[in-house]
């Protein structure tokens, strides 16, 4: 059983697709060269329905991600018992893979075989067809790179609203920016010239909160530079002055709201001069912003990063969703919106903090279907009979990405099984015991699942622009192979149903629909029995795109005026002609094209909840707490950020260090009067150490970071084959698509050598990545 093979067009033309750099994937175009594999040009898509031919910078190196120096494998690999590795062939690899799962199934339970990935950014189709291995396998825990950003987030969206919400900043009178520079990290569309539209209209306003002047704050008119580690303390102090000084949109709380007497009496206590001295920002400026905020005619709010992996990030959620819907703005142009979707993405349950479900060993809080980042390690190096014994990671790098590297790769190293599906050799790769190599994200049909644009949202399946190597599998047909092998389905399942397609799509969807009635437990395998059922029919060997037939329809189903309204009719229909567009436009389409009061129809007349008991309760207890550290005093008298945005980062989707145009090693960003403190100059090398590890870095001194605060990129610290040339792709070293074959070049400091897995939320276990006690010393003072 082979997938239907795509082939690409001529070189010489311009090809759709988008940037894989950040959630956005803004829609670019290809001008792929003489040899059909390079991107000789590439340029903004002016079709793309969302983007409109915008990209930033970043969008135009792509080159560098698919025939850059990566490591890339084009065969599988298996380890062998000096540690090396040699390639074998797919039946072998996957025979030998679904044999190993089975036997600790077996003798352990499917539960103790964990799940890791499912897509890096703009890479999720294949983890659409993730379940079906999981539940072949009897898999039941998984995690995700969202689980160290954005759980503590869905968990508070679930609490207050039921539903996870976006921000309209686009229209807005006043954007509100926490812990976020989307001049750099983007999260919306067009964001650098969206940031420079409201920066020059006198009549809209810009917020940043942010302990570094960062390019958007450069912008803003409220830059309120608050000391690292206390978001907290100053977005209560703000929710309060809205309170206290009865800026509150009370009608509109009246009609749509609950619990707002407790927290308005919380909020009527809070010493706010007392917060903006912990904050260290002026309480004239904090005052001044939140009346701002409150006679605004609508304000969009973002959080990121910034909070999201720093103290308190849960309840950093839950007091900034307070100030917007304390002032009344969710359900109208410029404000707060729930959007649609493709894929239930971002929700959660909403139990409260002592109910749920929990992981096995640590007995983590799992947010959304996903156990916390930071006790994946605390799962595996245990006695417990339920600990993790294999671990099958899909397009991620937890050994590079995930808090404690160390352990981490401790960790790995200590289960009976590895499994890695990538495109290259990563750090993880190089401790699996087998890696299966996967196309990269222009030799596939591709597409993300963070589609949350308002009232028009956006899907987009991405075309292949150019051809994929011999010897590499997209991810469902890795999926299906692996499900087969399983022996959860077969011929005998398929036989039906690919009689029923090659009579029409509806004589399909009735027999679909039939079977899955009939037999209920092959619900988490459609994914699969519609990619080689259904998949074959496609054009142009779409097959991959088979899963999104089922969420096209879900999505009409669900949203059926917004599909409407964007074109594609009512009913039954609307589903397939949703479908068709999908799979045949190459630029994207609009999925939904929904009026202003959608997002009041999705919340199905739920009233909000400002009242969650667990996160008021530590909201009130605030001023009781021991402030946060570190001081100039103590043994780590610096705050490291660990993993900021800059120009030319991109977590590590682009491992060839070359395609940076600036910062080529990482600088250390300190401030200069730390610099001159320490007698250092731009360029000078210094030793910087945390409690779990140290690095040599370069200094760069600016006047952006406050004292006492330094930061180092995310992306760097990768190893990659040297520049010498030759295909190493049999020992492991990586090989094919124009990597070198000399000595692995390591280039700047990964931020996780330093981060330290216990240091992490209460509430969802998301790390404190931004906030890493560290000291930085000069060279002569580190002992030999």
């Amino acid at each position: 059983m082979t997938m239907t093979e795509h082939r690409t067009g001529p070189a010489g033309e311009w090809r759709p697709s988008a940037c894989i750099l950040c959630e956005c994937n803004c829609g670019i175009e290809i001008l792929v060269g003489p040899g059909g594999r390079s991107f000789d040009k590439i340029r903004g898509d002016k079709a793309h329905p969302a983007s409109h031919g915008y990209t930033c910078n970043k969008a135009l190196r792509l080159d560098h991600y698919q025939n850059g120096r990566s490591g890339r494998i084009t065969r599988p690999l298996r380890r062998r018992a000096d540690g090396t590795f040699e390639e074998i062939d797919w039946d072998t690899a996957i025979a030998e893979v679904a044999a190993r799962f089975t036997e600790i199934e077996a003798a352990h339970g499917g539960k103790t075989i964990f799940y890791y990935g499912g897509g890096g950014q703009g890479n999720h189709l294949g983890g659409a067809y993730a379940p079906a291995t999981m539940r072949a396998f009897g898999m039941r825990y998984r995690s995700s790179p969202l689980a160290q950003e954005k759980t503590g987030e869905f968990w508070v969206n679930a609490r207050m609203l039921g539903l996870p919400n976006r921000a309209d900043v686009e229209h807005c009178e006043v954007a509100l920016f926490v812990g976020k520079n989307p001049y750099q990290s983007h999260g919306f569309p067009r964001a650098r010239s969206v940031l420079k539209e409201i920066a020059k209209d006198s009549g809209r306003s810009m917020i940043v909160i942010d302990p570094v002047r960062t390019e958007t704050a450069e912008l803003a008119d409220f830059h309120l530079q608050v000391r690292p580690g206390t978001d907290l303390y100053l977005l209560t102090a703000l929710a309060a002055v809205v309170v206290q000084e009865g800026l509150v949109a009370a009608d509109w709380l009246a009609e749509h709201a609950d619990g707002v007497a407790e927290v308005t009496a919380v909020l009527d206590e809070v010493p706010v001069a007392r917060y903006c001295e912990v904050a260290d920002v002026d309480e004239g400026l904090v005052r001044a912003a939140a009346r701002r905020l409150a006679g605004a005619s609508s304000v969009a709010v973002l959080e990121d990063l910034g909070v999201q992996m720093n103290r308190d990030s849960t309840l950093v959620s839950y007091v900034e969703k307070l100030i917007w819907l304390l002032t009344g703005n969710l359900g109208k142009e410029g404000a707060q919106y729930v959007f649609s979707s493709m894929a239930p993405i971002g929700r959660d349950r909403g139990h409260p903090a002592n109910e749920g479900p929990r992981s096995p060993v640590a007995g983590a809080k799992i947010i959304g279907g996903l156990v916390p980042c930071n006790v994946i390690a605390e799962e595996i190096l245990t006695d417990h009979p339920d600990r993790y014994r294999a671990m099958l990671v899909e397009s991620a790098n937890p050994a590079h990405s995930l808090a404690d590297s160390a352990r981490m790769r401790e960790a790995l190293a200590a289960l009976d099984l590895v499994v890695v599906i990538d495109v290259a050799m990563t750090e993880t790769a190089r401790l699996a015991d087998y890696v299966l190599p996967a196309p990269t994200q222009y030799e596939k049909y591709e597409a993300t699942f963070f589609n949350f644009d308002f009232p028009r949202n956006i899907f987009h399946l991405r075309h292949p622009v150019v051809d994929a190597p011999e010897g590499v599998l997209p991810e469902p047909e890795i999926h299906a192979r692996l499900v087969e092998a399983a022996g959860a389905l077969g011929e005998d399942d398929y036989a039906p149903l690919r009689e029923a397609a090659a009579k029409g799509r509806q004589a399909f969807a009735e027999a679909f629909l039939g079977t899955l009635a009939e037999r209920p437990g092959l619900m988490r395998l459609a994914s699969v029995l519609l990619y080689r059922t259904l998949g074959p029919t496609l054009p142009n060997g779409a097959a991959s795109a088979a899963a999104l037939w089922a969420l096209a329809h879900k999505c009409a189903q669900d949203n059926p005026a917004g599909v409407k309204r964007a074109g594609y009719g009512e009913g039954l229909d609307a589903g397939e002609r949703l479908f068709d567009a999908i799979v045949t436009n190459p630029h994207g389409v609009v999925i939904t094209d929904d009026e202003q009061d959608e997002t009041w129809r999705r919340l199905g007349g739920r009233r909000i909840q400002l009242h969650v008991p667990e996160l008021l309760s530590e909201v009130a207890g605030l001023a009781a707490r021991p402030l946060p550290g570190p001081d100039a005093g103590s043994d780590w008298p610096f705050v490291l950020s660990a993993g900021e945005r800059r120009a030319f980062t991109a977590n590590t989707i682009i491992r060839d260090p070359t395609w940076r145009r600036r910062d080529p090693e990482g600088t250390l960003r300190m401030n200069v009067v730390d610099a001159e403190r320490l007698g250092v100059v731009a360029g000078d090398r210094v030793r910087l150490t945390t409690r779990r590890g140290s690095a040599e870095v370069i200094v760069e001194p600016n006047d952006r970071m406050r004292p006492g605060h330094i930061s180092l990129p995310n992306g760097f610290g990768l190893s990659v084959p040297g520049p010498d040339g030759g295909d190493g792709g049999g020992d492991g070293r990586g090989g094919g698509g124009g990597d070198g074959d000399g000595a692995p070049v390591v280039t700047g400091v990964a931020p996780n050598e330093l981060t330290a897995a216990e240091d992490r939320d209460e509430f969802a276990g998301t790390p404190w990545h931004k906030y890493v006690p560290a000291r930085v010393s000069l060279l002569s003072d580190v002992p030999a």
